[in-house]
């Protein structure tokens, strides 16, 4: 059996007290910053649709209630930052390497088209088409597809949906 290692709680100074400087990125049309503190202190993302009163309410229930939230990693008692932290443990002499795009079988092209389809209407995942990082539409040669870069997570299912649609399915 694997030893757990045990983690003793550290007297850092809490983010509430202190709070971590975060970027704030562009939101989608319906969402918007607001803040417990102050006018850049602790933001929350809230519905820009709420109406005024609640707004209010909710931001005075989140104020009331700001040290449930755990604004960074070490404000979660008793997780070991190590274990929630992302590594890729590489040996010293390895050399990454860029792997090539892989096509979608064509047999789950339907699937996957209905599922992205349902994902953007439930509104759980949208399109960052306008990001800084994304470079802009480009025509590959020698084809009449469209290829855009998007995040990593649409980006094989809406090829996958583009390459549907271009074939008329």
């Amino acid at each position: 059996p694997q030893d757990l290692k045990v983690v003793e709680p550290t007297n850092e100074i809490s983010s509430i007290d202190k709070p971590p400087v975060v970027e704030l990125k562009d939101l989608p049309p319906h969402l918007e910053y607001a803040f417990l503190e102050g006018d850049d202190r602790l933001p929350i993302i809230i519905a820009k649709d709420l109406k005024d009163v609640e707004k209010t309410a909710l931001i005075k229930v989140l104020k009331s209630h700001k040290q449930a939230l755990a604004w960074q990693l070490s404000d979660i008692k008793g997780i070991d930052p190590e274990f929630c932290t992302h590594k890729i443990l590489m040996e010293d002499d390895f050399k990454p390497a860029v792997q090539h795009q892989r096509r979608v079988n064509p047999k789950i092209y339907e699937v996957i088209k209905k599922e992205v389809l349902k994902l953007l209407d439930a509104g759980l995942i949208y399109l960052i088409s306008d990001s800084p990082w994304t470079p802009k539409i480009k025509k590959r040669p020698h084809s009449h597809i469209l290829m855009e870069r998007l995040p990593t997570v649409a980006c094989l299912l809406a090829y996958a949906m583009h390459r549907a649609r271009s074939k008329g399915v």
